[in-house]
């Protein structure tokens, strides 16, 4: 079994390769019409996907899945019309392949140009979140490369709705429905048999929670960018005003848990913990959330005393770890030791603060005075995302179209020979 998955897998590697040859030659115009086309292909054929979304939901809670899970599993009308309108904003976008990145001419009169160029065949590896299926396809379409997506079984019957929709759409408009083409995913043998087909596969990127994160990274043998576990902080300065950090923490915190820019710790400066943690406490609850706190915050009965592991974790639910700290260089080292690189935030009204901030925390993004939801492809003006990437080689921070393209040389001359010497 394991050989012919294997061979299945290969296949359709293979199978990528040839539509990725053939979208390294489409025009924009072509990309920009199946765009256009996916889009309106996923609004007439909707309900298609919402009763095939329905079925992974019901296995899902009989399953026990919690319930930031099913959220992410879940497509509705609206989430199924903002893919589309996502996708439609991709072919707004500008075309990034044969963007010259640098160029000159030598003395010797070579002309030399680097120029953007798709990847070829791209692997995603993703857990429960169908919308992933669409945003991946579309970013992938229009920066030149064929998609290998391997979803999870739990979203088994909403990926293969959509795909099926999305290659009929690549066929309407002439391109090859390779282009798109998902793999199995009820073994997990189809995982390593796409990370290590080196040769056929030219990128894989995962995007999910932290064991998958990091068994791909560790076991590929294909390139890979790691994108990211969200353990985000929001960090309330000592000149912060209040009113504004209370919306900022709320908004960062509760808009939806399951994502990874949703806030997992709250850090607090102790000259305003006074006043601030009591009604931050107060409005956080309101909004029925379990706030594991430092002995500042749960001298509130409320609040459950924080474990050290609470500062590790990312929730994807409504819990928050809170703390206060006596400094923003004592803030800083929190989130050194216990961040992701992923999105991190500062409250204040002192500039000096904001610089300090943002010029020492190491992360993907950096948030001054706003809420760490922003950390997003489509807030960005991206379109979408394919990942967030919390690594520093080649993308970091949400990735676009520019971040699935790599670069090539182009040199021009006329008969010109190097010298031996």
């Amino acid at each position: 079994m394991t050989d012919d998955l294997r061979e299945q897998v290969h296949a359709a590697a293979r199978r990528a390769r040839v539509a990725a040859n053939e979208l390294v030659l489409a025009t924009r115009e072509s990309k920009d019409a199946a765009l256009h086309e996916m889009a309106a292909a996923l609004r007439t054929r909707a309900a298609e996907v919402l009763e095939a979304n329905a079925k992974d939901l019901e296995a899902g809670r009989a399953a026990g899945m919690g319930q930031g899970l099913l959220d992410r599993l879940a497509l509705t009308e609206a989430r199924i019309e903002g893919v589309a309108q996502g996708l439609e904003t991709v072919a707004g976008l500008a075309d990034p392949i044969g963007e010259v990145l640098r160029g000159s001419i030598l003395p010797n009169g070579l002309e030399l140009k680097q120029v953007r160029v798709p990847m070829g065949v791209v692997g995603m590896v993703y857990e429960a979140r169908p919308n992933v299926t669409v945003d991946a396809a579309g970013l992938a379409l229009k920066s030149g490369n064929a998609a290998l997506l391997r979803g999870s079984s739990s979203a088994d019957h909403s990926n293969t709705a959509l795909v099926a929709i999305l290659r009929d759409a690549l066929e309407t408009v002439g391109l090859p429905a390779d282009s798109v083409q998902l793999l199995p995913c009820h073994d997990r043998a189809s995982v390593t048999h796409l990370i290590t087909a080196r040769g056929l596969v030219d990128l894989v990127i995962p995007r999910g929670g932290a064991g998958l994160i990091n068994a791909v990274v560790q076991q590929a043998t294909v390139p890979t960018i790691e994108t990211g576990v969200g353990n985000v902080h929001v960090y309330v300065d000592a000149s912060a005003d209040l009113d504004m950090a209370q919306r900022i923490v709320l908004n960062s915190k509760t808009r939806r848990v399951s994502v990874c820019n949703s806030a997992e710790s709250l850090l607090v400066h102790a000259a305003i913990a006074d006043e601030f943690v009591p009604r931050v406490t107060d409005a956080l609850i309101a909004q029925n959330v379990t706030i594991h706190g430092d002995d500042r915050f749960a001298s509130d009965p409320r609040v459950r005393t924080a474990t050290d592991e609470d500062w590790d974790t990312e929730y994807q639910s409504l819990d928050i770890a809170a703390r206060v700290v006596g400094s923003i260089d004592e803030a800083i080292e929190h989130i050194a030791e216990h961040g992701s690189g992923h999105t991190e935030a500062i409250v204040t009204s002192d500039l000096a603060a904001a610089r300090r901030f943002t010029t020492r925390v190491d992360a993907a993004a950096v948030m001054v005075n706003a809420s760490t939801a922003f950390t997003d492809g489509g807030e960005f003006g991206m379109g979408a995302e394919i990942g967030i990437s919390t690594q520093k080689l080649h993308a970091r921070g949400p990735m676009g179209l520019a971040e699935l393209t790599s670069s090539k040389w182009v040199v021009w001359g006329e008969g010109h020979v190097r010298s031996t010497s």
